[in-house]
């Protein structure tokens, strides 16, 4: 099979929502189409033991959330799909934002019974700010919920997207029929116990149907169907791919109904991998020579063995276990042995990849989130992924001074992981985490205890307003425990300001001291 046709075969999209839409479930069902496990677990399910194959950590399956980002590697049909569930929880966004720059397409996840919530809010717009084509589905319709027409209303109002359902249902909770699958031109029928039957349009007016289309469900939601049709926005496969249209999809991850439906058409309509944007021009996905970036590190993946796993995003050409690449940024050349590719914290070695893979490799402590690794004498770096200041500080100190040597290992592991940040205090070199949410402390408190055997402790200086300085030569005695002056992982300064107030009256005090916000370089970034 040439290079071209091994990369049209790539489906890599990430899978997004609000907390408790579904997201998980829905993830263990598409690995059940893919035979990677044999029964999906749930995050209800804590008693049994069972828990869901994306949520590898810990504290994960204590908690029956996802706050780090899995990755999922499986053949589908004739395709190859790359899944990434990413964390709903919002304290980890960051982790979710980085995510979205791997892969070519979302799927949104929408519970039926509350629409649009804050997190998918947030989401979506990053999502949209890059372009990403959307595809939505509406979860929980074995629940009593909202009126579909309501609901593709608020996504329309609320996200500013035109919508397109390619199935419509009947009837919802205990009244719940099945879908009109608009695509294929049958009706799918629920059955219950996640059995479906699948009927022609042209079978519907056979007698055996008579019972099923006599229902009042049933015929309300032909009516709707029909008034979607003449008033409805026309499907447009271009506007889908310009994020301009989204796809809407009804149906049950828990129950389960319409999944199945739902990701054949998804994954024949979901784009192959895209060019790239990098410093030496588009780098196109099919042109001969490997590239990829990393947009995770992930420690102890494997505690048995301490081990640190770099997540890549093969954006060209062919990767080959053992090959030479060159990292960009040292200029320096690394032998990639030791890689492999995933369905959560399980793994195989992987021989080969094309651009669309996500690959694990061996992190020998040389890689960082963003970086480029390339074959070939042509030299260039893919766009930087976006960084997102902490709202919460916290200084952090080993317990017992005993355990200092596992307290800086563990704090420097963990903290190249993106998902906290640290500091140090200008004055003291006193260690302060940044995060952005209070679940992240907790998460970090956990694994420091549990991977490396360190209790910490915390004193909390609030939450704080940073603000990156722009020339390194400063006047330190501006600076008191008001508006904190600390140096980030990269030496550059950041004043940490207490408030808003703060913030204002020092720009006031001091016009010709610049102070970068990294969210607007963010934003400008993303239009640029």
């Amino acid at each position: 099979m040439s290079l071209h046709e091994e990369v049209n075969k790539r489906k890599t999209f990430a899978i997004i929502s609000h907390p408790d839409a579904g997201k998980t479930t829905l993830t263990e069902r598409l690995l059940l189409f893919g035979n990677l496990i044999r029964s999906a677990g749930t995050v209800k399910g804590k008693k049994s033991g069972k828990y869901a194959t994306s949520d590898w950590m810990e504290i994960e399956k204590q908690r029956g959330i996802s706050v780090t980002s899995s990755v999922m590697n499986f053949p589908y049909k004739d395709y190859q799909v790359n899944i990434l569930d990413t964390p709903g929880h919002e304290d980890f966004s960051e982790d979710t934002y980085r995510t979205l720059t791997a892969v070519d397409s979302v799927v949104m996840i929408i519970d039926a019974t509350k629409g649009i919530e804050a997190q998918t809010k947030k989401l979506f717009k990053v999502c949209r700010m890059r372009g990403i084509p959307i595809f939505t589905f509406i979860n929980k319709l074995d629940r009593e919920g909202r009126e579909p027409l309501e609901l593709l209303e608020e996504i329309e109002e609320v996200l500013d997207i035109e919508t397109y359902p390619m199935n419509w249902p009947a009837g919802m909770g205990k009244r719940f029929l099945g879908i009109f699958d608009r695509n294929d031109k049958q009706f799918v029928q629920f059955n219950g116990n996640g059995e479906e039957t699948y009927i022609s349009y042209t079978d519907l007016d056979k007698p055996e149907h008579r019972e099923l289309v006599s229902k009042e469900a049933y015929q309300l939601a032909e009516d709707e169907l029909l008034l979607l049709d003449e008033a409805g926005d026309g499907f447009s496969s271009e506007s889908v791919l310009n994020g301009e249209q989204t796809p809407v999809f009804f149906g049950s991850a828990l129950a389960p109904f319409g999944v199945e439906t739902f990701f054949d058409t998804f994954i024949s309509m979901a784009p192959a991998p895209n060019p790239r944007k990098s410093t030496a021009g588009v780098v196109q996905p099919d042109s001969a020579d490997f590239s990829g970036f990393i947009f995770k590190i992930q420690a102890n993946m494997n505690p048995a063995h301490r081990d640190r796993v770099a997540f890549l995003r093969i954006c060209s050409g062919k990767f080959e276990r053992g090959m030479n690449v060159k990292l960009a940024r040292t200029n320096k050349a690394i032998k990639l042995a030791q890689t492999q590719q995933f369905v959560a914290s399980s793994r195989d070695t992987v021989e080969e990849a094309y651009a669309g893979d996500i690959i694990g490799i061996y992190d020998p402590n040389v890689y960082r989130i963003g970086d480029t690794l390339i074959e070939g004498k042509k030299q260039f770096e893919y766009d930087e992924l976006p960084q997102f200041p902490p709202e919460l500080f916290k200084k952090v100190s080993a317990k017992n001074v005993m355990k200092a040597k596992q307290f800086r290992k563990g704090i420097e592991q963990l903290v190249q992981e993106g998902a906290i940040q640290l500091y140090k205090d200008h004055r003291s070199e006193f260690n302060i985490l940044g995060a952005v949410g209070e679940l992240q402390y907790e998460v970090f408190q956990h694994r420091m205890k549990n991977e490396y055997n360190v209790e910490v402790m915390f004193e909390s200086i609030g939450e704080r307003i940073p603000r990156w300085l722009k020339d390194d030569k400063i006047d330190k005695s501006l600076f008191d425990e008001r508006n904190i002056l600390v140096k980030d992982r990269e030496d550059n300064y950041v004043v940490l300001f207490k408030n808003d107030f703060s913030l204002k009256w020092f720009q006031d005090k001091h016009p010709k001291i610049e102070l970068i916000d990294l969210l607007e370089v963010n934003a400008y970034n993303q239009v640029n």
